[in-house]
Parts: structure tokens; sequence; C-alpha cells
């Protein structure tokens, strides 16, 4: 028996045939004929099983000696990283981003630029030489790449990026679309000068002379994100508030829809915004405006010692509460300051009497610097005599700010019908889901910064990327919350589970990759998400990433 290869041509093309054959005998009037018959058709087969059997056929009479160059000749190395990407690529399915990013180059890049988003931060470039070390290939079957392809996939994720929020959104909530949503505002700062959106504005990550861009997050009532908008890095949080609104009514179809925002985003101008697009609010009220109410009568403070209270003004409900735990971490936190000045104080007056010819004006700047610092310049008061400084605590003052320590209330005008005040107290402090995404997103597992584009187009690709790679990661953090192991650490260890290719003689068995099973604490990643390891792979025929040496990030083109 041997394995031969029939060539033949039809239509012009070559087409080859692999058949697993063997010579007899045939006798007849003129003599024998040596002839050959096919028993088995292994066009079909994978190429690692046809090397197979070439070996076994090549020591069929030896059995012994086969079973030695087993040992030598067959040989395993590692492949490329699968578990990630396997785990990634199936909770994309199953929220609906495989279908739509759709199956063009661009949409598959986008589905990568997610995935390696979640396993490692950074540039459109480390993308690239991250896919080199991942079976990307093989799994989403994308040929080869560079950073200039991930950059143009930018470009094309800006344009979709409505259509694609459409999508998602009924995807994920099919005909129970949410009625309440939760928005927050935040700023990312920028290392360079050339990014089109750029620009000076109040930065909320308190770094000092950089530019900045400004994001808006809209999530659902679950903290489920549905839209993100960038904007100029110098627009206030309040002017954002509108396309949120346009969002909401004209692209998700939503009628009747109530926005939840913290004292900052909504404000009588967005109120008034609001109701014209016949939506309702949820929102709170500043220390001042709590204070103005107070003297004018229309709040009592007792009411905020009950655990919630409602009262009722020209149709606007207000919620009070105090929250006793935090009015004694005011409380210690400012009693802290307050003494911290004192300390320096001391220190300064000890520095004067050591040196008779230290200027008292010094002195007394650095007290008071230190008071605007730590927020108690109303609180105290520091006067320089005779070289010594005194600080003084205004107690009057004092007991006035404490009366509203841990004291806040929320604003809405959603009827009693529609919902309790208690249904809104918690429907409020859902805000603290807005910020943590924007935490992940910013600072943690996710970093949106440092922001490596330049264009406008690819800045919102980007920080749209980042949302949906944050939709990814809920679905791993919730799965593998009772496993003791953080996202990023359950990450690492699948980047663990490889592929294994075989040589035969020095050659690769094409066709197959194997996989090994998974370890248990790799299989226990797997089951918590009910996804089943792969066993095998496709070979993916040529690599697919830039081979290019890149030793440094490219400027954007």
């Amino acid at each position: 028996m041997y394995i031969e290869r029939v060539k033949s041509r039809q239509g012009g093309k070559v087409y080859t045939q692999i058949l697993l054959r063997e010579s007899y005998r045939e006798r007849g009037e003129n003599g024998s004929k040596v002839k050959k018959r096919t028993l088995l058709n292994l066009t079909k087969y994978p190429e690692a099983v046809i090397q197979a059997i070439v070996l076994a056929l090549k020591h069929k009479d030896n059995p012994q000696e086969l079973e030695h160059l087993l040992g030598s000749s067959v040989k395993q190395k590692q492949g490329r990283s699968v578990g990630a990407v396997w785990v990634l690529l199936h909770l994309c399915r199953k929220l609906g981003l495989d279908a739509i990013v759709g199956t063009s180059r661009n949409g598959l890049l986008c589905l990568w630029m997610i995935m390696a988003r979640l396993i490692e931060q950074g540039s459109r470039l480390s993308a690239v030489r991250l896919a080199e070390e991942h079976a990307v290939g093989e799994l989403l079957g994308v040929d080869s790449f560079t950073e200039d392809d991930l950059y143009q996939a930018l470009d094309w994720l800006c344009e979709q990026q409505d259509a694609m929020e459409q999508k998602l959104f009924r995807h994920t909530f099919g005909d129970h679309a949410p009625t309440l949503f939760l928005y927050d505002v935040t700023s990312s700062y920028l290392e360079g000068d050339h990014n089109e959106l750029g620009d000076w504005g109040y930065n909320r990550d308190k770094k000092r002379g950089k530019k900045q861009i400004v994001i808006g997050l809209l999530c659902s009532d679950d903290g489920t994100p549905v839209s993100v908008r960038v904007f100029q890095g110098n627009t206030t949080g309040l002017k954002t508030f509108g396309a949120q609104i346009e969002t909401t009514a004209r692209h998700f179809g939503c009628q009747r829809v109530t926005m939840v925002g913290d004292r900052g985003m909504i404000k009588s101008a967005q109120v008034e915004e609001l109701q014209s697009a016949g939506f309702h609010y949820i929102t709170a009220i500043t220390k001042p405006q709590i204070r103005a109410m107070l003297n004018s009568g229309v709040l009592q403070l007792g009411l905020f010692d009950r655990d919630l209270c409602e009262i009722e003004q020209h149709g606007v409900r207000y919620i009070l509460r105090r929250n006793p735990i935090r009015a004694a971490e005011l409380a210690a936190s400012r009693e802290q300051r307050i003494r911290a000045v004192q300390v320096l104080a001391r220190e300064q007056n000890r520095y004067l009497a050591e040196h008779p010819r230290a200027d008292e004006a010094i002195a007394i700047r650095k007290v008071w610097e230190k008071e605007a610092r730590l927020g108690v310049d109303e609180c105290i008061k520091a006067t320089c005599t005779n070289r010594t400084i005194t600080v003084q605590v205004n107690e009057a003052y004092l007991a006035e700010v404490e009366e509203l320590d841990g004291c806040y209330a929320i604003k809405t005008d959603l009827p009693a019908e529609a919902a309790s005040m208690k249904t809104v107290h918690d429907r409020y402090k859902d805000l603290i889901q807005v910020e943590q995404a924007f935490r992940t997103c910013k600072t943690g597992h996710l970093e949106v910064r440092p922001i490596y584009v330049r264009k406008e187009s690819r800045t919102r690709g980007h920080v749209f990327v980042v949302m949906l790679a944050y939709l990814v990661r809920q679905k791993l953090a919730a799965a593998w919350r009772d496993l003791d192991l953080t996202v990023e650490e359950g990450l690492k260890k699948l980047t663990s589970l490889c592929a294994m290719e075989q040589e035969i003689d020095g050659q690769q068995t094409g066709g197959v990759l194997s996989v090994p099973k998974p370890r248990p604490s790799l299989a226990a990643l797997f089951s918590a998400l009910a996804i089943t390891p792969p066993s095998a792979l496709p070979r993916s025929h040529g690599h697919v990433a830039s081979r290019k040496k890149l030793p440094t990030r490219r400027k954007e083109k």
C-alpha cells in the first residue's frame, strides 16, 4: 500500500486527489501484469492524518522501528495562545457584537481591537504585535494587517457608531426597552497637543497643563452602557446633555424616559430640555439650595433624620435623607484638616522664635496657603501678631456646616404613582454604576488613556472600542465573581492555553492544530462561562500581523 497524489486539469484549474492505493499482479493469457487499485480517497482528510499514514506504511514491516521513529521524528511545539481569544469570541457572539460589527475586514479588525483592549491595553501597534502571539487568524479568519489598517478600521467604526449602537440596543433589550437611563460625564487628559478634539477645560483628573477630551456615557438602569459620546475638551458637562436626550429619543426610539444625573449635570436648562422632549428627570440639589429651602421654611432640618422623607412643592418631589456614616466621615476629615493647619502654625511659630531674622510674612503666607489648599479657610482664621501665628476656629460657621453633613435631597418630577420615594432614591444611587464604568474604562483595566490617536474620528472610534470592551468585561466579572479572581487575572490565565503544532521529520503537518486539555484552574474559567474549551483549530495560512520592524510607535498618518 502507498499514498499517491493524482493531479487533473478541469476547466483551466488543477485539482489534486490524495489516494490510498495498493499494487497487485493480474495473470492472463499473455502473462502477468502489475495493476493498482484505490482503497480509500484521502483528499478530505487532514494533512496530519495523511502524514501519519505515510509514516506508518513506510515502516509497516518493522513496528519496533516505527515506535522508535515516532518518538524521534514526530515533534510538538507550542503554537499561538488560544484560550483568551476563544473565550472573548464566544462572549462577543453572545452579546451579538460579532453580528453588529459584521464580517467585513474592518469589522473583524474592530472585533480584534475589542479583544486586545481586554487582553493587553495599549496602542494600535501593540494590538498588531499582540496578534502575533494569539490565534487571531485561526479564530477570526482575518489576514495580515498593520497599524495603519487598525487606524482605518477606527475611521470606519466612527462612521458606523450610531447604527451599531441602535443594533446593540435592540439586541440587548428587544421589545423591553428601559424607561430609565443613567448619564454622567468625565474627562480624559492628553499627552500631546495634536488631538483634534483636545482642548483646555475643567480637568477632572486634576492634571495641570494637559489638554483633554470630554466623554459622556449613557447607561440603562442596570448599568449596561448603551451609548458613548466624545466632545471637545472645553465642553462643559451641561452642554453634553442635549446630545444624549437626542440619542434616547431619536436613535433608540424611547418615548417614556427618565434621565438620572448628578446635581452638576441636570440643572434648570437641562430640565427644560427634558420636559420639552416629554422626559422626566431624577437629580439632586446642592447644599446652598438646601440651605435656601431651610431658610425659606420649605424644609425643616429634622426631616433629614428620618430614614427617608418626602415633600412636594410646585409639582416637584424632594426625597430627603441623612447618611450618618458619611456625616461622621466628613466631620473627621474636617477635624484632621483643621488640625493639620494648627500643626503647621506651631511649626512656623517655633521657626520664627529660633530664627530672629526670619520673615513673619512668609510664615503666615504658608499657613494661609495650606488653609486654602485643604479647603478650611472659611472654618478658621489665621493671624500673625508680634511674630506669633494664632489660628482661631469659627465655631458658629463650623456648627452651621456640620448641620448638613451627610444630608442630601433628591429632586424629581416623576409622579408618585410612577415611582415611590424609595425607587427614586435607589435609582439616583445607581449612578455609582456609571462612575464604576468610568473608573474601569479610564484608569482601571481598560485604560482609555493614554490616547495614541490624533484625528477626531479615530478618537471617537477608540472610545467606542473601550465601551464595547467594557460590555464584555461585565459578562466576565459576573461569571467569575465566585472564583476569587479578577477579570484581569482570569484573562492572563487563559492566555497560557496554547495550540500545539506537530512536525514529522521537521515538516509541519498542516490542516489542524491540536489544543491540550485545560488544567483544572483553566477548566473552571470555561465552566463558569458555560463555554466548551477548544480541542482543535484549523491552521491559518500565513501570519496575521505585520512582520515589519517597528521598534517604536510610528506617527499616525
